[in-house]
């Protein structure tokens, strides 16, 4: 080892030794030669994604043309043998002397120097996916053979290399007509990716989404029917006027959304320092009700799985404009609604075209220009703004839903601070709950009723093998204006959390839950209507997911029996009862008419018979529509919320509608 001034230190114990490092051991790799030596270091390995990377590089030059305006069409073609030919109608390769090196044409230089291409000035192309001049000559370095034909000025040239080596010098082919661009046409080196091949699927998926990030071009596609697979078509036409809106809308076909319709558009990024255009983007949004979503996001056409900067301008924009909505609708909990809540149910593109973007390696796979994030923002702003101000209530609904999850993740978070169980402890049941004998969920039932009386006669009159009875002292918290402490410290809800099974917020899982059905069965009077109301609020703030699921019921136990002669009937209310004594009864006869002033006091055999049995009851099922949602929760809010002036305000509204119904009855 060299100390500080040169000397060489000798080892411990000896003397040192001759010194066999010196200048014949420094090597100097010239040309394409470090591309073949180090792969890795410009295409990410030699793996089948470093292979496809290939394909990628010379589909993004077409791609350039394209978006400069240069081309309407790119042709992509696999073939047998592992061989690549794409084809644009573009300008074309130029080919003539280059002035640096005046005995090469500038077609060889691109295709055999590093960090050469007409990229880097911004005058033959504005924005481009190619920034530092490799791609194309890591193409040929790493290909077997690679053979480009170029139609310029109505004359055809060619040039072949093998392995990055010209094979010869450019060719004039003759004159040609109706024709113009560049067609490449290589094969990886097998020495390079071992056994590894195109595949069709790949290359499919990837030309396809080139189609839908500029709407301009029209890529045709085709591959040998050998090469077919996986529902892979061997020949197709690929072009999207809706651009980015086409792709969102094939992507989610089928499942719920928030919205109606996607949020779609596209803007120009403020003027640069010297008053040139910097760049655009188009974006196409959605947000799904209970389903995964996901943010493909691209820079000048090229992906960038990673995301980056352009994303952190889309989070912000989206953020921003979301809660300043909230604050101009009076709603206080759109503050806080985060990033974490609005995208990870929402499903986007977004496309950036940016003069001299800066990227996280060779691959590109993240975005790291600065300006990005600034330029994203202010283009997509004013337009969401004004998107959501434009149709108030799709925009309450995605507002409704985004304070849904803000709130479900802070109890979460919440929630954490609970010390876990054991994860050895058996399951510990209530034990007020009659539990029925079925092991598996598939059509059991659970039935909710209120005190021990109306569960002593409800599990008289259950069907033991598929129906079970939590009994409920009293009516239970409300849970839409109860502190996170008295939930936690609420034992009805604990009993009720653990006879369901399936837990709640983080630790929710819809496949554990026990019973195939919940069934709120209170007494049919005012108290129990208004425990039936707690335990609804408690499943639509709680657990959302049975609701929307269809999982949680109503029962329409009778509040009055009518006899006369051999003749019982039932009658669920006032008006029921009335409409009943006159169809059912001669005008001058004695019904005797027995209110029960509980389920309690019914007898077992009439509770069966009027609202347990399968074949004679009537369950009312609890849905939330997803299109009323900004509805609901305003409506829930205001009946079970914090605040007693809204509930009185509900009251004034609809006083004068309920006694017009009732005076109808």
């Amino acid at each position: 080892m060299n100390d500080l001034f040169g000397g060489k230190r000798p080892p411990k114990g000896g003397a040192a030794e001759p010194d066999s490092y010196s200048a014949k051991d420094i090597e100097v790799l010239e040309g394409l030669e470090p591309v073949r030596r180090r792969p890795g270091m410009y295409i990410g390995g030699t793996d089948e994604n470093a292979l496809h990377h290939l394909a990628s590089e010379i589909i993004d030059n077409a791609m350039d043309e394209a978006v400069a305006g240069h081309a309407n069409f790119i042709e992509v073609t696999l073939e047998p043998g592992n061989w690549l030919t794409v084809r644009d109608n573009g300008r074309g390769i130029p080919t003539d002397p280059h002035p640096k090196f005046p005995k090469q044409s500038a077609l060889e230089v691109i295709l055999t120097t590093l960090h050469s291409g007409g990229k880097f000035s911004g005058k033959a192309y504005e924005t481009s996916g190619g920034l530092h001049g490799v791609g194309s000559s890591v193409v040929n370095a790493l290909s077997e053979r690679l053979e480009v034909e170029v139609a310029r000025d109505r004359v055809l040239y060619t040039m072949a290399f093998a392995r990055g080596v010209p094979q010869g010098k450019l060719k004039n082919a003759g004159a040609v007509h109706n024709r113009r661009g560049t067609v490449i046409r290589f094969k990886p080196d097998p020495e390079i990716f071992a056994k590894h091949e195109f595949s069709a699927a790949r290359l499919y998926r990837f030309c396809r989404s080139k189609a839908y990030l500029y709407r301009g071009v029209e890529i045709r596609w085709s591959c040998d029917a050998s090469l077919a697979k996986d529902e892979t078509p061997a020949s197709a036409v690929l072009h999207f006027p809706g651009g980015l809106g086409d792709f969102l809308a094939a992507a989610v076909q089928g499942k719920a959304a928030v919205v109606p319709a996607p949020w779609c558009g596209e803007g120009d990024f403020p003027e640069g320092p010297n008053g040139g255009k910097v760049g655009r983007c188009e974006w196409a949004v959605t947000w799904l009700d209970h389903a995964e979503g996901f943010l493909n996001t691209y820079a000048n056409t090229i992906p960038t799985p990673q995301g980056g900067t352009h994303e952190a301008g889309l989070r912000a924009a989206l953020v921003k404009g979301l809660r300043a909505y909230g604050e101009l609708k009076k709603e206080k909990r759109a503050a806080t609604i985060t990033a974490e809540d609005l995208l990870t149910g929402m499903a986007g593109m977004l496309s950036v075209f940016i003069r001299e973007p800066q990227f996280q390696g060779q691959t590109k796979d993240r975005l790291t220009s600065p300006e990005a994030t600034r330029y994203v923002e202010q283009a997509l702003r004013d337009h969401f703004d004004h998107w959501l101000t434009g149709d108030p209530g799709t925009a309450d609904n995605l507002l409704a839903w985004a304070i849904e999850r803000a709130e479900d993740r802070i109890r979460r978070r919440e929630q954490k601070d609970t010390p876990r169980k054991s994860a050895t402890r058996k399951l510990r049941l209530p034990g007020k709950l009659a539990d029925c004998a079925r092991e598996s969920a598939e059509g059991t039932e659970l039935f909710l009723v209120e005190g021990d009386s109306a569960g002593g006669s409800a599990k008289q009159a259950r069907d033991r093998e598929t129906q079970a009875v939590l009994p409920l002292r009293g009516k239970i918290l409300n849970v839409a204006s109860a502190s996170t402490e008295k939930l936690r410290g609420n034992q009805e809800l604990k009993d009720l959390i653990e006879a369901l099974g399936c837990g709640v917020g983080d630790k929710f899982d819809l496949a554990r839950l026990r019973y195939g059905r919940i069934v709120i069965m209170t007494d049919a009077d005012v108290d129990g209507a208004h425990i039936a109301a707690l335990l609804m609020t408690f499943f639509y703030k709680e657990l959302p997911v049975l609701v929307r699921e269809g999982r949680v019921y109503l029962a329409q136990p009778p509040l009055y029996r009518l006899q006369h002669g051999g003749k019982s009937i039932y009658a669920k209310d006032d008006a029921d009862r009335e409409l009943k004594m006159k169809r059912e009864f001669k005008a001058n006869a004695k019904v005797e008419v027995s209110r029960f002033k509980g389920l309690g006091e019914m007898p077992p055999a009439s509770l069966k018979e009027t609202t347990m049995d399968p074949k004679k009851r009537t369950l009312l099922k609890v849905v939330l529509p997803a299109e009323d949602r900004a509805a609901t929760a305003e409506l829930m809010e205001a009946l079970m919320g914090r605040k007693p002036e809204l509930r009185f305000k509900f009251i004034q509204d609809n006083a004068a509608r309920m006694d017009a119904e009732a005076v109808d009855a």
